[in-house]
């Protein structure tokens, strides 16, 4: 049922404006002839005489057919105050009715209105953004829910053959069980790697973030101190850099970045880390980095150069960027001419 709520309202409101004016004229149509003849004086020089007196108008005018007038004004105007309504509400009426038509599985139509640019077509143009933008985020998780059955489906795969090897090989030895099992506990760390990133990264984006001082040079000396760079020339150039936001996701962030620039470098290779007010740099030598894939390599289970059994899931810089959004922070990459890549993180700083 099509509710007429807003169309009633604007039909009165040009109705109590036109009875208002209407009134307010009567008003004034009644109080004007007694005012003129308050205190009016008339001097009589000589002779009065009756039949010489001049009418001066009626105090108490007779308002009936005015009034009836004002309330045929009063119906008319109702009657094209509902028509010039309806009329101002039916592109409104229009893009309600299409919208009512958009779900998930078609949300890449558009109301793609046309005509003078005002306030409706700027409304129109507003809900096409927001529908693109529930279409990209819509195909992302499509993909994300994919790439991540994929990521688990192969582990679980893998775990069976293991298992199923020493029941289908009659002269399995102790050895060989030994070493299944510890293949097995070796991708089992691995999917729990794997679940501890999805659940950071949906953490991360739900944008609960509590506020916390944290010195981002602090973190960074912490972190590089906990990993193995031996076989790179590590240059640091600590200063503080307070920030407010989480411990545990600043700490993961910036972990991230880290594990980044170490995994994907060459031998003898070299990683910078900065730290300045309110930002984080990092760069490091590496492969060549394309720059039409930049933006690529910060979506969940990207790689570069993928290959499914180094330990890596490919969410490392999804997380990073995410938690950085949900700090209201700004992440650059950029590759370097040499190879490698420069990531640096923005912070908002009062």
């Amino acid at each position: 049922m099509v509710s007429h709520r807003l169309r009633l309202r604007l039909a009165l409101l040009l109705c109590l404006m036109s009875v208002f004016s209407g009134t307010v004229l009567l008003v004034l149509m009644w109080a004007l002839p007694r005012t003129s003849s308050i205190g009016r004086q008339t001097t009589v020089v000589g002779e009065f005489h009756p039949e010489m007196a001049v009418p001066i108008g009626d105090p108490d005018p007779d308002l009936t057919l005015p009034a009836v007038a004002l309330a045929l004004l009063a119906v008319i105007t109702l009657a094209l105050g509902w028509a010039v309504a309806g009329r101002l509400l039916h592109p409104v009426r229009t893009m309600t009715d299409r919208l009512r038509h958009i779900s998930e599985r078609n949300v890449h139509e558009r109301l793609s209105v046309t005509g003078p640019r005002d306030e409706l077509k700027d409304l129109a143009d507003t809900v096409d953004g927001l529908l693109g933008r529930l279409d990209r985020a819509f195909d992302s998780q499509k993909r994300f829910v994919a790439n991540a059955a994929h990521e688990l489906r192969t582990p679980l795969t893998v775990e069976h053959a293991l298992l199923e090897e020493p029941l289908i090989d009659a002269n399995a030895t102790v050895e060989s069980y030994r070493e299944n099992f510890e293949r097995l506990l070796a991708i089992s760390d691995q999917r729990a790697r794997l679940l501890e990133s999805l659940l950071t990264l949906a953490s991360s984006e739900n944008g609960r973030i509590a506020g916390t001082p944290i010195d981002l040079g602090t973190v960074l000396t912490t972190v590089l101190n906990d990993r193995d760079t031996s076989g790179l020339r590590v240059t640091t150039k600590i200063a503080p850099a307070w920030i407010i936001g989480d411990p545990a996701l600043i700490e993961r962030l910036v972990a991230n970045l880290c594990d980044n620039a170490i995994h994907y470098n060459v031998p003898g290779g070299a990683i910078e880390a900065e730290t300045r007010r309110g930002s984080l740099a990092i760069a490091n030598t590496g492969p060549s980095v394309p720059a039409e894939q930049v933006d690529r390599l910060f979506e969940p289970f990207h790689r570069l150069h993928r290959v499914a059994d180094d330990g890596h899931q490919g969410l490392g810089l999804s997380i990073v960027r995410a938690i950085a959004t949900a700090h209201e922070a700004k992440t650059t990459a950029r590759p370097r001419p040499d190879g490698g890549l420069s990531i640096t993180v923005t912070f908002p700083v009062d």
